[in-house]
């Protein structure tokens, strides 16, 4: 479990393909308070570590995961927006992320304001995958707010704070990013989805 507060950005410093999965090493500051068969969210894909050296670290993305994310467009030198699983006591300043990937978006639209930034993000339209003003989601692994919600699209509001500190100073038009959409508005989608059907 996360919160979607980024910890820091590593470094995509080797990629080693194995059958259908692929393994990643990761350079980053806190590798080396890390432990084998942790828990890390990678642009908000939970990934166990495998291995640690140095300030490096490795993982393994699946096939499942790599069809499901933006994991195979990595290469070496993409910048990843990486946070720690939460402790149990810890304020959790974000909002409940599971680290599952629902699906991921294109960015359609970069507003400059002049302070903050505004970006847009289109994605495949399913029934579970809902958005709300004001509501969170999480892109890339960051906790964000929902400025603007229609079917199959969104805007966030970037604060300077955060364009520095996340990898989304990196993202341009066109670019695909990773989504998890808030887990209670997910058990509801469904539930009237299921409460619609058995109604018929």
């Amino acid at each position: 479990m996360f919160s979607g507060i980024i910890e820091a950005i590593g470094t995509v410093v080797s990629i080693e393909k194995e059958k259908s999965n692929v393994h990643f090493t990761i350079q980053c500051a806190f590798s080396h308070q890390l432990k084998i068969d942790q828990s890390v969210a990678h642009n908000g894909v939970c990934l166990t570590v495998i291995g640690i050296q140095d300030n490096q670290y490795k993982v393994t993305a699946i096939d499942e995961t790599l069809k499901r994310t933006n994991l195979g467009h990595w290469n070496i030198g993409t910048p990843v927006n990486l946070e720690r699983c939460l402790q149990i006591g810890d304020r959790i300043d974000g909002h409940m992320v599971q680290g599952h990937v629902d699906t991921t978006a294109v960015c359609t639209e970069v507003k400059d304001h002049g302070g903050s930034w505004e970006y847009t993000f289109e994605y495949k339209e399913h029934p579970d995958h809902v958005t709300v003003e004001k509501g969170s989601i999480t892109v890339n692994g960051v906790s964000l707010t929902v400025v603007r919600s229609e079917a199959s699209l969104f805007s966030v509001a970037i604060i300077p704070y955060t364009y520095e500190h996340t990898n989304f100073s990196q993202i341009q038009l066109g670019d695909r990013v990773n989504l998890e959409f808030d887990i209670i508005g997910k058990y509801v989608a469904r539930y009237f989805r299921n409460f619609a059907t058995l109604n018929k």
